[in-house]
Formats: C-alpha cells, sequence, structure tokens
C-alpha cells in the first residue's frame, strides 16, 4: 500500500489517478483549489483519502498541506505535481501578470510541493516525485510560448532535482503527456487578447490542432500506477505514442543546426 500526495485532483489525470491509486487500497491526500470537487472521493473511500482545498502558488499553503499529510498517513510514497493549466497565445500578446501566472502554478507550485514533501522522503529513505510535464516539455508550438517555457523550466529543475535526490533513495519521474482529453486547454485555460497581425499564425495552429483526436485520459491510470510499483523508473516517460515523432524530429533539428553552425561556433 502506498501514499500518495496529489495536487489538482479535481479533474483530469489527478482525479483519474487518485481513483485508481484508492481502488487499489492505496491512500490519497488528494488536493484542489475546490475542495468540494473531492467530496466524491471523500464519500467513496473514507479515511483513505485526506481531501485538502490547496493554492499551490500559497507557499504556505502548500507547506501545511503536505505537512497534514505527512503526519495523517505517517508517509509520503508518491507525490504527484499535476496541478497546471495552459496560457494560449502569441509570446507578444501574453500580459505580465499572465507570464507570472503561467510561472507561478506551472513552475512554482511543483516546487513548493517538493521542497515541502523532500524532509519527509529523505527521513524515511526513499518516495517518488512525479512532475506532470507535457510534449510542450520537449518540443515549442506558437501560441504555446509561456506555457512552453513554464515546462522547460520544470524539465530542467527536475533533472537536476533527480540528481540530488537520488543518493537518499528518492526518485523523480517527467511525466510527459501527449494529447489527451483533460481539462487543461478547456475551461482552465487562459487566453491572452488576440493581436490581429497573428491571425494566420493561429489559424494554422487551429487547423493542426483539429487535425488530432485527443486520447481518453482514463488509459493512463493503468500505466502510472505501474510506472510508481517499478523499482527503478526512469527519468521521463512518454504518456501515449504521439510525442515520439514529435519530439525526434524536434531533436534532430536541433542538432542539424549545432552541426550546420559549427564552423561559427568553433571561431568563438
Amino acid at each position: 500500500m502506498k501514499t500518495w500526495f496529489i495536487t489538482g485532483a479535481s479533474r483530469g489525470f489527478g482525479r483519474i489517478w487518485a481513483e485508481a491509486a484508492l481502488d487499489r487500497g492505496d491512500r490519497v491526500a488528494a488536493t484542489a483549489r475546490d475542495p468540494r470537487t473531492l467530496r466524491p472521493l471523500l464519500d467513496a473511500h473514507g479515511d483513505d483519502v485526506l481531501p485538502m482545498g490547496l493554492d499551490v502558488t500559497d507557499r504556505t499553503a502548500v507547506t501545511a498541506a503536505v505537512r497534514r499529510a505527512a503526519e495523517t498517513f505517517g508517509r509520503l510514497d508518491v507525490v504527484v505535481n499535476n496541478a497546471g493549466y495552459g496560457l494560449f497565445g502569441m509570446v507578444e500578446e501574453t500580459t505580465e501578470e499572465q507570464a507570472r501566472a503561467q510561472l507561478d502554478t506551472n513552475l512554482f507550485g511543483p516546487l513548493w510541493v517538493t521542497q515541502a514533501a523532500l524532509p519527509y522522503l529523505r527521513a524515511q529513505g526513499s518516495g517518488h516525485i512525479l512532475q506532470v510535464s507535457s510534449l510542450g516539455g520537449l518540443a515549442a508550438f506558437p501560441t504555446l510560448g509561456l506555457y512552453n517555457a513554464s515546462k522547460w523550466a520544470l524539465e530542467g529543475m527536475s533533472e537536476a532535482l533527480a540528481q540530488e535526490v537520488a543518493p537518499f533513495g528518492i526518485h523523480v519521474t517527467l511525466v510527459e503527456p501527449g494529447p489527451y482529453g483533460t481539462d487543461w486547454s478547456g475551461a482552465s485555460a487562459v487566453h491572452t487578447e488576440p493581436l490581429p497581425a497573428y491571425e494566420p499564425v493561429r489559424a494554422a495552429r487551429r487547423a493542426g490542432a483539429s487535425a488530432r483526436t485527443p486520447q481518453d485520459a482514463r488509459g493512463t491510470a493503468a500505466v502510472v500506477l505501474e510506472l510508481v510499483d517499478t523499482d527503478a523508473p526512469p527519468l521521463r516517460l512518454f504518456l501515449g505514442t504521439y510525442p515520439y515523432p514529435v519530439v525526434e524530429a524536434a531533436y534532430r533539428k536541433r542538432l542539424d543546426t549545432w552541426n550546420d553552425w559549427r564552423h561559427l561556433a568553433s571561431r568563438a
């Protein structure tokens, strides 16, 4: 039996994984901005679930929530940084408030949760931190510049973190989903005020997105359960097959560009 701490458990991946963990007999500290959305979990699973309202951008509240979870259940085995949302718009269109809010939730939120959980994980000599990144953490796309920035930063922080905490028996995995039918681009999404000059770019992006069929997020539950039960989990794991060709092409283009311009770089 494992004990989980999951942010963003009101819907999407967070809710699906919380339900899967509880259904197999694990215990879950489930958090959401609106704790009322967590009531069905409590009704169905009783004392095995600890529902808490939490805004992950509030560092003091995060520290208190992690402490309460650890004291209630006695330990933490899996910490899932899932809370996040998509900011849609061109870089030029993005306000300072929108940019800071995106980073506060998608980067600093996971940072605060991770920092709060690590003393407990180090003390017990084990633990697994799941950072919910994205295909957008490995490749960048028009209209998602600040979202990409938040996930690229999460990727870099987490890769360093994995090396720092490995001596304590703690694992870190960046979970990198392709397109799924979750709420990140729905009701929770934020959109910039569009500039007409970018309409051709926006139209091309819409056309590409309409050609993709989002996968059913419920299919990820069994994969994530198997991941946290693995003795030596990977640093990175795609969810679905869609990211493979996209990331391979992006990395190939990056390498080609560096090599094409080696003649100039070598003169520096």
